[in-house]
């Protein structure tokens, strides 16, 4: 499986943005996938998770009711809406997946990884 992470950018404060994670491989929709995000100095940290059905989805309390993850399975993508952003948000952003768990919020359960999207969000 290869990732491919888009769509960050620099954002105002209450502001949106879509992330997108392109994968590839005959496992990738079959793979549960997640995004994690590392902010400059601190450890890299979950964001969200999704099944590789689409039907179960998991959130860190930080982003609830402001982040959706959802996945085309036919089109191999992975997207992270974002709406309400705020500064703490601001960070590179990661997008991962394995076909081994059903889901998982530690860097350590998932094999495969794109390069990051850097989103800045400006107060």
């Amino acid at each position: 499986v290869q990732l491919q992470a888009s769509g960050g950018g620099l954002v105002q404060a209450g502001g949106s943005l879509r992330l997108s994670c392109a994968g590839s491989g005959d496992t990738f929709s079959t793979s549960t996938a997640a995004w994690f995000r590392q902010a400059l100095g601190k450890e890299r940290e979950f964001v969200a998770a999704i099944t590789r059905s689409g039907v179960r989805t998991f959130y860190t309390d930080s982003v609830k009711g402001r982040f959706t993850i959802s996945r085309d399975n036919a089109q191999k993508l992975v997207y992270l809406q974002m709406s309400s952003l705020k500064p703490e948000d601001t960070a590179v952003y990661f997008c991962a997946a394995d076909p081994g768990i059903t889901m998982a919020t530690l860097t350590t359960w998932y094999r495969y990884w794109g390069r990051g999207t850097l989103v800045t969000v400006s107060s």
